[in-house]
């Protein structure tokens, strides 16, 4: 089992700037990426960030220039630095590990989630 646990979300006007948190603690061998995704009201989950254990990063074409993501390995914990918040971006965000339980097979954890809201 993996447990991830957010922090860092809040309130903030448009073009301000917050940093999300994920620490993963459990059984984390094998997590081969961890992201975080975010859904607004009435939406579907969105991908916004994902990085692989080797550093390599992906982002949501809505958030590309303005949202980094980065993980420490040493303390199993991810983050997501956004700049330049939209009112558009507000959204409950999701912390998520992707763990290959065996060869090809592939499980999903979720954080609790941690609410952002960006006014206009």
């Amino acid at each position: 089992q993996v447990q991830l646990v957010e922090s860092g979300g809040g309130l903030v006007q448009a073009g301000g700037s917050l940093r999300l948190s994920c620490a993963a603690s459990g059984s984390l061998f094998r997590i081969n990426v961890m992201g975080w995704y975010r859904q607004a009201p009435g939406k579907q989950r969105e991908l916004v960030a994902g990085i692989t254990r080797v550093g390599s990063t992906n982002y949501g074409d809505s958030v590309k220039g303005r949202f980094t993501i980065s993980r420490d390995n040493a303390k199993n914990t991810v983050y997501l630095q956004m700049n330049s918040l939209k009112p558009e971006d507000t959204a409950v965000y999701y912390c998520n590990a992707r763990q290959e339980v065996v060869a090809g097979l592939m499980h999903d954890y979720w954080g609790q989630g941690t609410q952002v809201t960006v006014s206009s």
